[in-house]
């Protein structure tokens, strides 16, 4: 990556995402069930050793790992004491590895939203999971077809869990990215940078137009249409005000 960070997120399966060497249990809702760290807490071996992993192909100044699924301290305590086992393991065996590095989590559940303010002094950085956290948030599950229109990130109550962790990152001056499709969408990215996010994780394809918008609109700008979105009623009034700020700053630069 010639000198440019990367985060690992430990084993994330379950749910819509399964491995063959793993025996998951039956589940009637596998999307609330032993997934993620919930797996690891299970399995800690498989936890262990893909942290060592990590750790030895790494280099301190580059490397972070982020935890996903949390809904708990504890599951945050779990995973810091896995890697300083990780590393402990590493130093006693005398292999070159990194050391320290910047561990976060994934805000996927409400749960972890609405305890951000108890999380963030025990994280380096808080990554919003979009995906995930509209579908909990909504009671909505993400694959049916038949929920589609429940499956915005821009809905009022999704913006209001980002805006908390935001304002519980800030005072402990830790960072808060988004992940998932609407970090990607034009529309969002001036409602994202306004509410506080500060790193936007999307496909490739995506980075050229969203750097582009970015570039187009004031912070401040940016900060009023966060709060009028939040004091939207409905995913599609938020699109609406997004949009006609984004119509605007288009214009602005023609003009």
């Amino acid at each position: 990556m010639s000198g440019r960070p990367v985060i690992v997120r430990t084993l994330d399966v379950g749910g819509d995402k399964s491995l063959p060497y793993i025996d998951l249990p039956a589940e009637a809702n596998p999307y609330l069930g032993v997934r993620a760290i919930r797996l690891s807490q299970r399995r800690p071996d498989l936890l262990l050793v893909q942290l060592r992993a990590v750790l030895r192909a790494g280099s301190p100044e580059m490397t972070k790992i982020m935890f996903p699924m949390i809904a708990n301290l504890d599951e945050v305590q779990f995973g810091r004491a896995i890697l300083e086992q990780a590393h402990q393991e590493l130093k006693n065996e005398g292999l070159e590895h990194a050391w320290p590095v910047e561990t976060g989590i994934m805000v996927e559940t409400p749960a972890a939203a609405l305890l951000a303010p108890v999380l963030a002094p025990h994280v380096d950085f808080f990554s919003v999971g979009t995906n995930d956290l509209t579908q909990y948030t909504l009671a909505a599950e993400r694959g049916n077809p038949e929920l589609a229109r429940y499956s915005d990130g821009l809905h009022p109550a999704v913006l209001q869990l980002i805006h908390q962790v935001v304002r519980a990152a800030q005072p402990h001056g830790k960072w808060v990215g988004v992940c998932g499709e609407v970090a990607g969408d034009p529309v969002a990215v001036a409602v994202l940078v306004g509410l506080g996010v500060r790193e936007l994780s999307m496909s490739p394809g995506s980075i050229p137009k969203v750097k582009e918008i970015i570039g187009q609109f004031r912070m401040d700008a940016a900060e009023s249409l966060a709060l009028r979105a939040l004091q939207a009623d409905s995913a599609l009034a938020v699109r609406a005000l997004a949009q006609t700020f984004l119509d605007k700053v288009g214009s602005n630069k023609r003009d």
